[in-house]
């Protein structure tokens, strides 16, 4: 079905801004690797699906030539021409073939065109057609007099117009006039094609064509010459389905079928970016490629879209849309539209008294077709609507079960019943005990209508048997509110759906279940609207953000398939929840948009096209440089520090509502894969030092790319880590540890020797322990020595004087010397000095130093008053009376030379 003219194919603009390029284009080609070739004033633009790249021209001059042969990127310039090479970085690198070859070209000249011959490249200026071996590498130089305006290889033949003299042909390396008529001479040859087996189809700039066979020319009568002899045409191209698109220098583009109809023409008015059209390009997926005099346009004349596109703001937002009659139907923000669907040419009108706000279009029973409208409901005939009732807020329809006569409409504020009788409509009643909004509503098998409430929730209404009032009322307590949510039946299922997916109420259960096959209609992470549409081939459309998906049941495994259409909402445009699908017809559809619709064509999408990811460029930026590209051969190997690492990827895919998505990953970064992207560049910002693996996959519709892109990198390590860096701190560390240890050795030593002279402190304290220990013992010795002597002599002489008072005994005489022998025994002194010199050794000696004039006596005092012993306590031990000691004590202080006032026992003790 083919709506109208004024439904055209896709087009993408590229505008100066998003190329980095000047207004004008001149020529476009294409690599094998589908990439795009323009010549530009600026230079040489590439495209390769996701990114603009301009090379400047060498000697920095408009390009206005390119084409690509063999895979061979062959450009002309002013005063050069010659070819690109990518280089192993993915950079172009110009080679001049005039320079190489030493080839002169005349002053002041320009390549316009391009053409390949068998091993030969010729290169067309307007004086001459330098002829290039690509086996040898040599030229050959056909000069002209006259100006010669383009190139053509027909059949392989070469042929070439000149100005004012017709059409040559070079035969065996020499010019050879071919068509002489005087008619060519008035027309400037624009193209040149095949016709039939050995004619020519000739186009010119404001005639039309021209056969020219068996040497004869004669003009081509076609339908569309009232169009070309009002236009100027540029350039042009025949397609490879036979068609023709022709370029014109002020009334953009024409596209003729091949039997020379009309298809459309696109201008700026409808479409175009600008209307002078310089050069004219179909791609290998059956693009066409348009270079402006402003910009580059790319139409998708073989996509499976078609774009309406409301120019003069009259339609406004499409909200629903019907065919029904021959006629199209278009209920939008503004109103209801019509048009015939044969009046191809023919905009759409206004339906009168339908202006404002259209919700629905119901066909009920393909008898009548029914309007439903903020102003109420209308019945809707041809170019005519009837007001069926002024009830504000006509949502939508649904016919009630058992009954040929009765539509059920939901309303603003509740449920309507619309009655035809007599073959009018008319509102009937409302259905009390229910004054909610209902904007989605399904009736079931059992008679009870569900209401889906986007605030309240899902209400489910058991209604009398003659549909005037609600017997009961229940709100789903388990069914949560979801934003944008909607209800919609499929078959005999009641579906709720929002953003966690869609849920089916199950009648056994009397309740609504996850349904997890139809829930892949729902990308929670894409979300935008739980709007169902399910339309009359049984297919069930959602909506979200990025694409457009419809499930299609098997009826014998009922497995459900999901699709996916990249149409992405900032091209659709309409409301969240106002989304709205039309079949038309077989397998075309209709999308309303904001600015008109769009028509799909389900059999030329092609869900499982087979397709590639390709590495474009990979480079590194600095601080303290500009971006420097790196081989896409081998393992690159960045520099550390602080820097940005930047991958560009691509699909070469040009269609518009085909959109390709991209997802990457970087492994030793993150093993997970990114969200899908429709940028095809990546970039990582001071990455660590490491091995990295960058991968990268695309994907179209349902389809993943056949291949994951995989580019492996490394980062050094810093300056600090270097292996230079290493050893020194290798070796900083040994000397580290060697300082150390010599300081723990050290520090050991040290402690060692602390620890020695602290046990010979121990062992000094204990020997000065037991010292004193022995000391003390002396002492005791030397104490009991003393007790003992003084007790002897004490008995002694007790013993003494109670003999001497026994004067009847005979030998008391005899016994009382032995006393006084045993009371005068040296031998007990000796032993006392002994004991003594070992507490107080140095004592006597010293006294004999100081006093060598004391004799032992004085000597034995000194000694028992270093003792600290009485007067009272000596007597007993010199058998003497201890007057006799005061008497000794006395002598002794003269013999010492003792000052009165000292004390004599105090100097013995402090010596």
């Amino acid at each position: 079905m083919h709506l109208d003219a004024q439904t055209l194919p896709p087009i993408q603009i590229f505008r100066p801004e998003n190329y980095q390029g000047d207004n004008q284009n001149w020529m476009i080609s294409e690599s094998p690797d589908k990439y795009i070739y323009v010549a530009n004033n600026d230079g040489l633009l590439e495209y390769n699906g996701a990114k603009w790249t301009l090379y400047p021209s060498p000697n920095n001059t408009i390009i206005r030539a390119v084409k690509v042969i063999d895979g061979v990127i062959y450009t002309g310039c002013y005063m050069d021409f010659g070819f690109w090479k990518r280089n192993p970085k993915g950079i172009l690198e110009y080679h001049s073939l005039v320079k190489e070859t030493g080839s002169k070209m005349l002053d002041d000249e320009n390549v316009w065109n391009i053409e390949p011959y068998e091993d030969w490249v010729l290169f067309q200026t307007y004086s001459r057609i330098y002829i290039y071996n690509t086996k040898k590498g040599d030229f050959k130089i056909i000069d002209s007099d006259k100006t010669v305006i383009k190139i053509f290889n027909i059949n392989n033949n070469i042929y070439y117009s000149v100005a004012g003299h017709g059409i040559y042909q070079i035969k065996e390396g020499k010019p050879v006039s071919f068509v002489e008529d005087k008619l060519l001479k008035n027309y400037q040859v624009v193209n040149i094609f095949p016709y039939e087996e050995d004619g020519l189809l000739i186009e010119t700039r404001n005639s039309g064509f021209y056969i020219y066979k068996d040497e004869m020319l004669s003009k081509w009568e076609i339908p569309a010459d009232d169009l070309l002899n009002k236009v100027s045409v540029f350039c042009s191209i025949r397609l490879k389905d036979a068609s023709f698109v022709i370029g014109t220098i002020s009334d953009g583009i024409i596209h003729l079928t091949n039997d020379g109809d009309v298809d459309f023409q696109i201008n700026q008015e409808n479409g175009l970016s600008n209307n002078t059209v310089l050069s004219l390009f179909e791609d290998n997926d059956k693009n066409i490629w348009v270079g402006l005099d402003n910009g580059i346009n790319c139409i998708n004349i073989d996509s499976p879209f078609r774009v309406f596109n409301d120019n003069d703001g009259i339609l406004g937002t499409v909200y629903t849309s019907k065919v029904y009659d021959g006629y199209l139907y278009l209920g939008t923000n503004q109103g209801l539209f019509y048009k015939k669907l044969t009046d191809i040419n023919n905009s759409f009108r206004l339906i009168k008294g339908t202006s404002g706000q259209v919700y629905d279009l119901c066909v009920y029973n393909n008898e009548d077709l029914i309007c439903g409208h903020h102003l109420g409901t209308f019945l809707i005939k041809e170019d005519k609507a009837f007001q069926i009732n002024n009830i504000l807020g006509a949502w939508t329809f649904r016919k009630l079960p058992k009954s040929n006569e009765l539509l059920l409409q939901g309303n603003y504020s509740g449920l309507y019943v619309l009655e035809k009788k007599n073959g009018n409509w008319k509102l009937r009643n409302k259905i009390e005990g229910f004054s909610s909004s209902a904007r989605y509503f399904e009736i079931d098998n059992d008679n009870n209508v569900w209401v889906s409430h986007e605030y309240k929730g899902v209400f489910k209404l058991h209604l009398n048997v003659d549909y005037t009032k609600v017997i009961s009322v229940s709100l789903d307590p388990d069914l949560p509110i979801g934003e944008n949510s909607s209800l919609s039946k499929y078959k005999t299922n009641i579906l709720y759906t929002f953003k966690e997916g869609v849920f089916k109420y199950d009648t056994i259960q009397r309740k609504f279940e996850r349904d997890s096959s139809l829930s892949k209609l729902i990308d929670k992470n894409d979300y935008l609207s739980g709007k169902l549409v399910v339309d009359d081939e049984q297919r069930i459309w959602s909506f979200s953000k990025d694409k457009i998906n419809y499930a299609t049941v098997n009826n014998i495994t009922n497995s459900i398939k999901i699709n996916q259409i990249q149409i992405p909402v900032y091209l659709r445009g309409v409301i969240s929840g106002y989304e709205n699908i039309t079949h038309l017809d077989k397998n075309i559809y209709l999308l309303g948009t904001a600015n008109g619709y769009l028509t799909i064509d389900l059999s030329k999408i092609n869900f499982d096209k087979d397709f590639d990811i390709k590495l474009n460029a990979v480079s590194l930026k600095n601080l303290k440089a500009d971006a420097v590209n790196f081989n896409l051969n081998e393992t690159a190997i960045f520099d550390n520090g602080p820097n940005t690492i930047t991958i560009d990827f691509s699909v070469p895919h040009y269609d518009k509502y085909q959109g390709i998505k991209y997802q990457y990953k970087l492994e030793g970064h993150s093993n997970e894969w990114t969200d899908w992207t429709d940028k095809g560049e990546a970039r990582f910002e001071n990455l660590s030092f490491g091995e990295y693996t960058f991968k990268a996959r695309a994907k179209m519709e349902n389809k993943i790319s056949n291949n994951v892109l995989t580019f492996k990198f490394k980062i050094k390590r810093p300056w600090y880590l270097s292996n230079p860096m290493l050893l020194a701190y290798f070796i900083l560390i040994m000397l580290v540890f060697y300082i150390v240890h010599r300081i723990n050795k050290y520090y050991y030593n040290k402690e060692l020797k602390n620890k020695q002279l602290e046990s010979e402190k121990l062992i000094m304290h204990i020997k000065n322990e037991q010292l004193n220990q022995d000391i003390e013992n002396k002492n005791r010795e030397l104490t009991l020595s003393k007790m003992s002597i003084i007790k002897k002599n004490e008995l002694l002489n007790n013993i003494k004087k109670e003999l001497r008072n026994e004067d009847e005994e005979k030998n008391v005489g005899s016994v009382i010397k032995l006393i006084d022998k045993n009371l005068n025994n040296t031998k007990d002194w000796e032993v006392f000095v002994k004991a003594f010199n070992n507490t107080d050794k140095g004592f006597l000696d010293k006294m004999k130093t100081l006093h060598p004039d004391l004799t032992p006596n004085d000597l034995r005092i000194c000694v028992y008053l270093r003792m600290n012993l009485t007067s009272k306590e000596i007597a007993p031990l010199l058998n003497i009376s201890v007057k006799s000691v005061e008497t000794k004590r006395y002598r002794l202080r003269k013999r010492m030379n003792l000052p009165h006032e000292e004390s004599l026992v105090n100097y013995i003790l402090s010596l």
